[in-house]
């Protein structure tokens, strides 16, 4: 058996997401009853879209971990907390004991809450599964029991579909892809902290009339407002606070207008990207509604995919740069902070993107609703840091270089991980029990009243539904 694991795992490592991810869709899409050909050319063409998101996203981490670092360097921060990013702490939980059996552990969970009917979802995203191995390998390095890790691993894959599912309504009407979700909790975990701060700012008087969204601006200031230019402002704004001490003027004025034209690129090409993504998805998409109509009337399967899918609209990349320097800032002036940003900056985007569906695009609201998660953020990372660094040390990562501890902002920031990891510490089984009992309860909840819960997460009615919106249409043509 760890042999197979141990082959699985190596598989899946060496594929990486852009090979794997088409392979599963492809399987999947024959399996549900599509065409050969149609399956065929449906997982290419995701599988390209995919490879395009992440050359645009790359661009967009490369100059905006530029901007971070120069912004960090000119601030003088010292922290003996380090912000190693997202791919150590990937490679940290595969690499754990857990991340051994988390691919069986996560399928097996999905299956099984299919054939319950308690998910609608079929999460494809694989190589993601790394998320159940991070919280699991976590709960290992606070009770020295692989069994803790392996079973916080599979709640934490059933948490998953669980707010795929309450999502997945809202973010297909904002974003315009049909017959998707997002199982992806690095995401996800902001959206109750974004329904309680949107509730309390709409009861605000001034703060409740706000209503800064990209389409709002770029009706007002015409060419000046579309999401090309408004990338390019952002980013000549980033680089004259990054690289305003660069050099001389040249070096400098160089600099800045690379950043702008950067993520102008960003802005641009990202939604086309994700256009390319919905071409591929409606087939599969079109094969897994018939094939469950055919078995069980109404049922509805949709295909879990990264949160990728949503980093194209422009309220999410604007409201993530304006949020880079505030993160920054936050660092210095939380008390008590020992964590200083820095590889993650970059992937603020896939905090916040799933609050825009709620907030309606509304970059003011996503903005301050980013704040108050990453300020949470911070405690979160200072609390989890000995786990951290101690499953980092047992899976034989290598500690950056006057580091004490290490964090990352996936997933060493998320609150959810300090729940689990705090109910097992103090209740020990007692605590998986009640976890387990919690999360089962939302299902049910859930389940009785899916509209109530849809609206909450910001679906809208299905009246309005029906109609195109503009949200969709500036997503998908930008």
């Amino acid at each position: 058996m760890d042999s197979f694991l141990t082959g699985l795992k190596a598989a899946v490592d060496t594929l990486g997401a852009t090979v794997l991810l088409p392979i599963v869709i492809f399987i999947i899409a024959v399996v549900l009853g599509a065409k050969v050909g149609k399956a065929f050319r449906a997982a290419i063409t995701i599988g390209v879209a995919f490879i395009g998101i992440n050359l645009v996203l790359g661009l967009m981490l490369g100059s905006i971990g530029d901007v971070a670092k120069a912004i960090v360097t000119n601030t003088g921060i010292q922290r003996d907390i380090v912000d190693v990013g997202w791919p150590s702490a990937a490679a940290i939980a595969f690499g754990s004991s857990v991340g051994l059996w988390v691919i069986p552990i996560g399928i097996a969970v999905n299956i099984a809450l299919l054939l319950l009917r308690l998910t609608r979802t079929l999460n494809v995203d694989v190589w993601n599964f790394w998320h159940f191995a991070f919280v699991g390998s976590l709960a290992t390095a606070a009770t020295g029991s692989l069994g803790y890790g392996l079973a916080v691993a599979a709640l934490v894959a059933a948490l998953a579909l669980l707010f795929a599912d309450w999502s997945a309504r809202a973010v297909q009407q904002f974003y315009g892809i049909p017959g998707v979700s997002v199982p992806h909790l690095a995401s996800a975990q902001i959206l109750p902290i974004a329904i309680v701060l949107n509730w309390v700012m709409d009861r605000i008087p001034g703060i409740n009339k706000i209503n800064i969204s990209t389409e709002t601006i770029e009706k007002r200031f015409g060419v000046f407002g579309e999401p090309v230019v408004l990338g390019l402002i952002i980013g000549l704004v980033l680089g004259l606070i990054a690289y305003y001490n660069a050099g001389d003027f040249g070096t400098v004025l160089s600099k800045v207008l690379t950043t702008g034209m950067t993520l102008a690129a960003v802005m641009l090409l990202l939604p086309r990207m994700v256009k390319v993504l919905m071409e591929g998805l409606l087939p599969v998409s079109d094969a897994a509604q018939e094939f469950v109509r055919k078995r069980t009337g109404d049922r509805e399967l949709l295909v879990g995919l990264d949160s990728a899918i949503l980093i194209g609209h422009p309220a999410a990349i604007s409201s993530s740069l304006i949020l880079v320097p505030i993160a920054i800032l936050l660092s210095l002036i939380l008390p008590g902070n020992r964590v200083i940003l820095f590889a993650d900056l970059a992937v603020i985007p896939f905090i916040v993107a799933m609050t825009a569906p709620l907030l309606k695009g509304n970059v003011f609201r996503m903005v301050i609703v980013g704040t108050v998660t990453l300020a949470l953020g911070f405690y979160v990372a200072n609390a989890l840091a000995p786990l951290f660094t101690s499953a980092a040390v047992s899976s034989g990562f290598q500690m950056p270089a006057n580091a004490v501890q290490i964090t990352s902002v996936v997933d060493g920031f998320l609150w959810i991980p300090y729940v689990i990891i705090e109910a097992i510490q103090g209740l020990a089984i007692a605590g998986l029990v009640l976890l387990a009992a919690v999360i089962a309860l939302m299902f049910v909840l859930y389940r009785r009243n899916s509209a109530a819960w849809e609206r909450a997460a910001g679906a809208e009615d299905e009246a309005e539904e029906a109609a195109p919106t503009i949200r969709a249409k500036a997503s998908a043509n930008a």
